[in-house]
């Protein structure tokens, strides 16, 4: 906080004042200039440092708002609406929604192209297919919650670019520990389902358990990666990082997911079920 006399001219209240913006600065800039000094308000000055004008806090939270509306909307994997939703019509509704829906079913064609080259290992081990679901929305949580954490992490300034590999250490083994724990889970509830006798896996249940639990070490620490360096490739490539909606993460990674799943089970049941 700068105090000056009262009757100080404003010019050179505008020169003493330490922050201040051009009138073509991006409104992320001002925020984070704005929530970062405490400011009531942020002076904006001309090529030669003259005030031209003042945004307020009033304005600081009108385009607060109307980021994060647009920003919620991107990463629920549809095209920013604009305008409220219910003033929203019809036509531009479907044609808002459809794009995003139209290239996600695209890719997640890729999927039973995947399926499609293991075929035969499904025939041989039908249980395989049993697991699909829990391995693919596993992975694609733990790929759209690193996504929202970077996401939020890069609006705030808290990571910048240059922290990509900071992230990547840091993802790398948290995405692991986390896919070991739901691997753990998922090992105790195959051998409870087969020692009670709801399902019976075969006589080498303990290698489908150890096939899902390796599965899913890899399949969650590759969402949870992809989905933390995602951001910063849209942002390097001078895209919103927002773009990297959670369907278009978890799309990603269920047909990564799947490779690595069949991948893992060829390594551990060959020579037994495969």
């Amino acid at each position: 906080m700068i105090n000056l006399d009262p009757d100080a001219p404003v010019a050179e209240i505008a020169l003493s004042f330490p922050v201040s913006v051009g009138a073509l600065e991006d409104q992320e800039r001002v925020i984070e200039l704005i929530r970062r000094h405490d400011l009531l308000g942020l002076p904006v000055v001309d090529v030669a440092g003259r005030p031209i004008g003042l945004v307020t806090v009033d304005d600081v939270i009108d385009a607060l708002v109307a980021e994060n509306t647009e920003d919620a909307e991107k990463f629920a994997g549809l095209e920013a609406l604009g305008r409220p939703y219910l003033n929203t019509g019809f036509f531009a509704m479907f044609r808002k929604r459809a794009g995003w829906l139209s290239i996600l079913l695209l890719a997640e064609m890729l999927t039973a192209s995947v399926m499609q080259y293991f075929e035969v290992e499904l025939e041989k081990a039908i249980v395989l297919a049993l697991f699909i679901p829990l391995i693919m929305s596993s992975g694609g949580n733990s790929g759209s919650q690193a996504t929202s954490l970077i996401i939020r992490a890069l609006a705030l300034g808290q990571v910048r670019l240059r922290d990509w590999w900071r992230v990547t250490l840091r993802e790398a083994p948290t995405g692991a520990a986390l896919g070991g724990l739901l691997g753990l889970i998922g090992f105790g509830r195959i051998a409870l389902w087969q020692h009670l006798g709801l399902y019976d896996y075969g006589p080498h249940w303990h290698l489908v358990g150890a096939t899902i639990t390796a599965g899913l070490i890899g399949v969650v620490a590759f969402g949870s990666l992809s989905g933390a360096m995602l951001p910063f490739l849209l942002q390097r490539a001078g895209l919103d990082p927002a773009t990297a909606s959670a369907p278009f993460v978890a799309t990603l990674v269920d047909v990564a997911g799947l490779i690595i799943y069949f991948t893992v089970a060829l390594v551990i049941l060959s020579g037994s079920l495969l």
